[in-house]
């Protein structure tokens, strides 16, 4: 059952990559999706050669982005999951912690005043968001989930006013400021890409190798008694956090919702155990993120929606959803 939920997710994926490489403002029928993906046609665009103007569309435009889309998607998707489990908070993601309103304040002032450290920059805003809200909210030792989730909303809001003043006094420098503060894959190429896959592979390795420590935080005061070193294995997976999350708003701005709602939808069919309920996340939230940012490529095509807005129109009401059962004691506190 679960091997072929994981199969069933991995193929998804795939079908996601091939629908988003097809359609946009040019449809592309998929033969000649499948045909611009050979070894031949990859090589003949890559010294530069004559392939045509789908192929090029394919090879040069849609290829950088949908992957992009995907790995950011599996991204937040893994570090929503993480978050849920640190904070054992079900409404927890990095979105609504606050954590990618740190990271988007530390890359819109690095876009200004260094801009080759927009990564580097939006992994130190969403470590220093991390420890405020978590500041903010312990009382006596604890976190009561009603401080921590206000905490994280005042710190979204200040941080998202706060990039918005940079990025709207510096709106002559940073032309692409605006559109990247409501979340967009338009400036894709190959070299976020990398980057993007680097971060995900050390993060979510850190997370995967911490899956069963994830389990035991779920129980609190009990982890302690199980022998589990609660401070050690908090900070590795905050770690993981911030740079999943800060990696990602400086390649693609502020997205939320997927980090909340892939681990609820997965937790129903994988269960809660994190070796199964990480992975599986992950791969729903790339696909998940891949259709959103079809949708806003379509929706108006030429023109594009910020997927941001798009992610919110369906997250919001699962956000909703989500604290109504919360409300009638459904959701673990």
């Amino acid at each position: 059952m679960k091997v072929r939920v994981t199969t069933t997710l991995i193929l998804l994926s795939i079908a996601s990559l091939i629908i988003a490489l097809s359609l946009g403002s040019v449809r592309i029928p998929l033969s000649e999706v499948f045909s611009s993906l050979s070894p031949s046609m990859v090589s003949e665009c890559l010294r530069g050669g004559n392939v045509g103007s789908n192929a090029y569309i394919i090879l040069k435009i849609r290829l950088p982005r949908v992957l992009l889309a995907y790995i950011v998607g599996f991204s937040l998707a893994s570090a929503g999951t993480a978050s849920q489990a640190l904070f054992k908070n079900p409404l927890a993601d990095p979105y609504i912690l606050g954590i990618s309103g740190g990271a988007s304040v530390g890359a819109a002032l690095a876009m200004v005043y260094a801009p080759k450290y927009v990564g580097l920059a939006a992994l130190v805003g969403a470590l220093l968001a991390v420890y405020i809200v978590y500041g903010l909210a312990k009382v006596d030792g604890h976190v009561p989930v009603d401080v921590l989730l206000l905490a994280g909303i005042a710190l979204g809001f200040f941080s998202h006013a706060l990039t918005s003043y940079i990025l709207y006094v510096n709106r002559e420098e940073i032309h692409a400021g605006i559109l990247w503060l409501m979340g967009t894959f338009s400036l894709a190429d190959w070299g976020k890409l990398a980057v993007m896959i680097g971060a995900v592979l050390v993060g979510f390795s850190l997370l995967m190798f911490s899956w069963r420590e994830l389990n035991l935080l779920l129980l609190g005061e009990e982890s302690v008694a199980l022998g589990l070193d609660v401070n050690l294995y908090r900070k590795l997976v905050i770690a993981a956090i911030s740079l999943l999350t800060g990696v990602a708003v400086a390649n693609s701005g502020i997205i939320g919702f997927v980090g909340l709602v892939s681990p609820h939808v997965m937790r129903l069919i994988v269960g809660p155990n994190h070796r199964r309920l990480l992975p599986a996340a992950a791969l729903f939230g790339g696909v998940l993120m891949v259709l959103s940012d079809l949708i806003s490529r379509v929706v108006i095509a030429p023109a594009e929606v910020p997927v941001g807005i798009i992610t919110a129109l369906f997250g919001a009401p699962f956000f909703t959803y989500l604290l109504v059962r919360r409300k009638r004691g459904e959701l673990y506190a």
